[in-house]
């Protein structure tokens, strides 16, 4: 298996919610392939689906559980501690939950986690030891 992840989806309860925050609170494009009961968002080599969480775990054949943590986080980086704190000010009136206020941490950087409206949970995080590429992307 080649080392790479193509789409991560994301189990909801309210499609129509989720699509709204990530489309025009976020201002992520959806993609014209979207469709029914799923939506995806191309996001710089990797894509976000959004699909009904009880359809995911049918098709998965796993019990449709609600978790409480469920050991998976997604993580935006940023450029600098600032752009932290204004993408939490905006995300918290979009109608995210902010679990950790922005603040300096353990290793050096800077972070904050926030729920969206479904309940998953994101880190918005700046490191120092981190530079991303020519094309916007995270390069570790």
């Amino acid at each position: 298996m080649k080392p790479r992840i193509n789409i991560i989806t994301l189990g909801v309860e309210n499609l129509e919610r989720a699509v709204k925050f990530y489309e025009q609170g976020l201002g992520w494009t959806k993609s014209k392939t979207s469709s029914g009961d799923i939506a995806f968002f191309k996001l710089n080599g990797i894509v976000l689906a959004l699909y009904p969480a009880h359809l995911l775990a049918e098709d998965a054949h796993v019990p449709f559980e609600k978790p409480g943590f469920s050991g998976v986080t997604l993580a935006y980086n940023t450029g600098s501690e600032a752009e932290v704190d204004t993408i939490i000010a905006e995300v918290e009136k979009l109608g995210a939950t902010i679990i950790k206020t922005p603040q300096k941490v353990f290793w050096g950087g800077y972070s904050s986690y926030f729920r969206d409206p479904e309940g998953h949970l994101f880190e918005v995080v700046y490191s120092p030891f981190t530079e991303f590429d020519a094309e916007g992307n995270l390069d570790i």
